[in-house]
């Protein structure tokens, strides 16, 4: 246990940086479909993985594009995981066989969990894994560190910093 505060070793993402990441998460999985290496649909476990299923449908020119709701985080505390709203009806067919399942982050692997008992054969990807939760997610782009606390974009505003020299 540590007496640090999440945000004492963050890791700030730009859009810039999610673009990117997205980007090559989608390259990753280009080709590896279970239809001559093609995907049926995209499933972005909302709210987080919204930005990278846009992403990586767009590069994969995947035109059925859904959404899982999972909550797990009361702002910085994890919590249960608990479906809020499911896939269209019908989509997911076979176990989700041929649907990349996307989200931003798996931390503990909580809500992947969850979401992989409903739809065991999808393929799930995120963009950055942390260790506790790798083991639930099929592909990723950046490991970091479980203690690590990642900023994304839409959770920042710009503000003044105070120069490091002025502490």
């Amino acid at each position: 246990m540590t007496d640090r505060l999440p945000h004492e070793k963050g890791f700030h993402i730009s859009w810039d940086q999610i673009h990117r990441d997205s980007r090559a998460l989608a390259w990753r999985l280009d080709g590896h479909g279970p239809d001559e290496g093609s995907w049926r649909a995209v499933v972005a476990i909302t709210r987080g993985g919204l930005a990278p299923a846009m992403i990586i449908s767009r590069e994969l020119d995947i035109r059925v594009v859904d959404t899982i709701s999972v909550k797990s985080y009361d702002w910085q505390k994890q919590s249960d995981a608990v479906v809020l709203k499911p896939p269209q009806e019908g989509l997911m067919g076979n176990e989700g066989e041929g649907v990349l399942i996307i989200d931003d982050l798996v931390d503990t692997g909580k809500t992947l969990e969850l979401v992989r008992k409903m739809y065991p054969r999808a393929h799930f990807a995120t963009v950055y894994a942390k260790p506790k939760g790798r083991d639930m997610v099929d592909s990723f782009i950046t490991e970091v560190s479980q203690d690590t606390w990642i900023f994304f974009p839409w959770d920042m505003a710009l503000q003044y910093v105070e120069p490091y020299r002025a502490r």
